[in-house]
């Protein structure tokens, strides 16, 4: 196979244009260059690729056979630089992103909507799944970066900052009047029916956690799937919900629900950006966080 894909770049060129002269003028070399590579070609190959006419040049038998390959890859080519550019000037492209139901909610939204104002064509693909699984995905490169919550173990590779602090409370509704306004110890939440989160996510960890830190074994009366419906059982005065405050604040600002009090403070967490070092960003992700102020 010849290795000098120059000659065919100048191959193509005089076939599409039917002219030397032309060819020359395209590529913005001299006519005598392009002569020069075609008669090299030919050579490399052993066949006559054009024919001179009174106008410039035709094709050959064997070199109108030969076009119809190299065109097709000349052209895909061209049209690969084409889209590249495209995606350097954020006219197309992907992120993928992993985040939950929280760190979307209350955290990412808001970005997402201006770089989708500012970059309409760059499609977005949230990855909706708690911290464990969108730190595992990022570390197998499935998506570009993640949004999650603390804490999570260290991983190589991985950078973590933090963007925003975020506060664990337990909220209650008027079956439980007689827990406000108090100072409760902790261990009294030994005698409620808690509602929790279900599975494995930061959030039930750090709880779980915490309250074994300080000898408190919590047995739940019910674990759900998302925080939202936390919130709407401890409405309906089914328990004591463990929530992000996030998710309780318009309860707790017009009296539905109220929040426990402690003699002990539940140490502030954070939502946090994870990127893989490992993994090149795109444009369109460089950016997207660029926005975000990462």
């Amino acid at each position: 196979m010849l290795t000098n894909l120059e000659y065919y770049k100048v191959f193509y060129h005089v076939a599409r244009a039917g002219s030397l002269t032309a060819a020359a003028g395209e590529l913005n070399i001299s006519q005598p260059a392009v002569s020069q590579s075609v008669r090299q070609l030919e050579t490399a190959l052993g066949a006559k690729l054009f024919t001179r006419v009174s106008k410039g040049v035709r094709l050959t038998g064997e070199g109108e056979l030969l076009y119809g390959y190299v065109a097709k890859g000349y052209e895909q080519i061209e049209l690969g630089e084409q889209k590249l550019e495209q995606m350097l000037n954020l006219e197309l492209g992907e992120i993928h992103i992993g985040a939950s139901d929280m760190t979307l909610q209350f955290y990412l939204l808001p970005y997402l909507e201006r770089f989708h104002e500012k970059y309409p064509h760059i499609k977005v693909v949230v990855s909706n799944a708690p911290t464990p699984e969108t730190l595992h995905n990022l570390s197998e490169n499935k998506i570009d970066f993640g949004v999650v919550s603390t804490p999570f173990d260290d991983r190589d590779g991985l950078c973590a900052v933090n963007v925003r602090e975020i506060e664990d409370v337990f909220v209650a509704g008027r079956k439980f009047i007689q827990y406000k306004n108090r100072m409760l110890d902790l261990q009294e939440l030994e005698k409620m029916p808690i509602i929790y989160l279900e599975g494995v996510t930061s959030t039930r960890s750090y709880m779980d956690s915490f309250l074994q830190k300080n000898h408190v074994d919590v047995r739940p009366e019910f674990e759900l799937a998302t925080s939202d419906m936390i919130v709407q059982f401890a409405l309906r005065n089914l328990g004591v919900g463990c929530v992000i405050r996030d998710f309780a604040r318009e309860y707790l600002e017009d009296g539905r629900l109220f929040e426990l009090r402690f003699n002990m403070i539940i140490p502030k967490r954070h939502f946090c950006v994870v990127t893989n070092d490992r993994n090149p960003l795109s444009a369109a992700a460089r950016n997207l966080l660029e926005l975000m102020q990462i």
